[in-house]
């Protein structure tokens, strides 16, 4: 598999994933030269060297694989998931695309079109809206426009998923809290939107770990739900035949919306069926030759998935990544102890991706929460649940430094700007709407009869939340194909 994330680099088909660490290195780089590679040999220290034909020693340079090139994912991938990985990207949407129009032209065959929904994230929105230099609202309406002309039917904003999301977690953390006394509750719970956490944590903790993570979808996957289950029967389709695509700043989405527990078995469709990166969306736009803000505009930012006013924008208090902690912590202090939250005071500790907040009710310590984003900070917390000294209720945490507002699929700075600067304007987008909590939303209530029977149901629990699984790692490096 050809690595994306940097050109000098290529990992050959793997057996399995490598064990990851903070600095995963491939042994050996090899450079192109015009005479005949010989044969490779270890060195007393350690090091690689290239045996000449004529006997000669040279030693070969070590390719090392950095966080930011794996895009904080928790590892190499395996040799399977590199093929889901190549089914997903902007060269696929178009294929569908291309697709649709032909059927267009045959007779008889306008049934078997795909209806083709796009549902975009927050994150993507203001990072392409800080690179355009438009506001929020305009990048929406805007990117709406552009996919509709490339024959997009739809086009949604996972913020209304993530309010089932941010729901869910609430509620979850409020029943784990109550039995922490027993054997049935894992506490702290830990937050489970981020996918290369997730992924890090089934390949390197396994059971140690996992029975902390929440199991709430994440929002992409909630938003899967949403529309392979609910719209297509609003619309009278079969999953199958719609073709579902999400805009997200990471990566390691396409791993999220690969993994077989979002596989409809039945109609062999997926509830995520492509993910495209902000970056993806951008090369796209270089495609068709145009510039986001020479695309003709919708009226609207977005379709309406349920009632009008769901095409409205709106974000979600307490950071770019979601707000997690802001939400469970709010929710909890006020379920548990009749606390009103207003604004939260956080303590940095050893930086800035390491916070903490702290209820203190009557002079007693109820609740400590933490924000932990980067792997320094959750390999932190994965060590102190591990030696059983971890002293939270609840962390979000975000494989990416800075969150999902940085995440590896966002667009870079160019014209001189730091990227400090860039991250900077991306969150001062982002955090221009008006916001509102989940509980404010009529739809999501209305959405939990119409579509769930209820918020307490054996459907609501299927759609909205999900497991994970140990992945026996690999013991000896002997195993694996160079």
């Amino acid at each position: 598999m050809a690595s994306k994330f940097s050109g000098a680099l290529q990992l050959t088909d793997l057996d399995d994933f490598i064990t990851p660490s903070q600095e995963c290195i491939k042994p050996v780089k090899i450079e192109k030269k015009p005479t005949k590679t010989g044969a490779i040999k270890i060195g007393i220290d350690g090091s690689y060297l290239e045996l000449g034909q004529d006997g000669s020693e040279y030693k070969l340079e070590k390719a090392k694989i950095t966080l930011n090139d794996c895009l904080a994912c928790s590892g190499c991938i395996t040799s399977a998931e590199s093929v889901l990985i190549t089914q997903q990207s902007q060269d696929e949407l178009y294929r569908i695309l291309e697709e649709n129009k032909n059927l267009d032209t045959q007779q008889g065959s306008a049934d078997k079109k795909k209806t083709v929904v796009v549902s975009v994230c927050p994150q993507s929105r203001a990072s392409l809206a800080a690179k355009y230099k438009i506001g929020i609202v305009e990048a929406a309406q805007r990117i709406n426009g552009f996919f509709k002309r490339l024959g997009v039917d739809l086009v949604f904003d996972t913020s209304f998923s993530r309010e089932f999301s941010l729901i869910e977690s609430g509620k979850e953390f409020i029943r784990r809290y109550k039995a922490r006394d027993t054997q049935k509750s894992a506490i702290p719970m830990l937050a489970s939107a981020c996918p290369g956490w997730i992924c890090y944590a089934e390949k390197t903790h396994g059971s140690y770990i996992l029975p902390y993570i929440s199991t709430t979808k994440s929002p992409q996957q909630i938003m899967g739900s949403l529309v392979k289950d609910y719209l297509a029967k609003r619309h009278g389709k079969t999953p199958d035949q719609i073709y579902h695509v999400t805009v997200m700043p990471c990566y390691d989405k396409k791993l999220e919306a690969s993994r077989q527990d979002f596989y409809n078995d039945v109609y062999r469709t997926r509830d995520v069926d492509c993910v495209i990166s902000t970056g993806e969306v951008d090369k796209m736009l270089d495609v068709e030759g145009i510039s986001l803000v020479d695309v003709e505009p919708c009226k609207e930012p977005c379709d309406s998935l349920f009632s009008p006013q769901s095409n409205e924008l709106y974000g979600h208090p307490g950071g770019g990544s979601g707000g997690y902690l802001e939400h469970v912590y709010k929710y909890a202090a006020q379920e548990l102890f009749g606390t009103h939250i207003g604004h939260l005071s956080y303590k940095t500790l050893r930086n800035q991706d390491f916070k903490e907040v702290t209820l203190e009710v009557d002079g007693k310590e109820e609740l400590k929460f933490a924000l932990a984003y980067g792997f320094r900070n959750i390999q932190n917390i994965v060590q102190k649940i591990k030696r059983g000294k971890c002293q939270y209720h609840f962390v979000e945490i975000m494989a990416c430094p800075s969150g999902c507002l940085n995440g590896g699929g966002q667009l870079r700075p160019d014209d001189g700007e730091s990227s400090k600067e860039l991250l900077q304007r991306v969150d001062e987008l982002y955090n221009s709407l008006e916001t509102r909590t989940p509980f404010q939303s009529n739809d999501i209530h209305q959405l939990y009869e119409d579509w769930l029977g209820g918020s307490d149901t054996e459907k609501a629990q299927h759609m909205l939340h999900t497991q994970y699984h140990e992945v026996e790692k690999m013991t000896s490096a002997l195993n694996l194909k160079w």
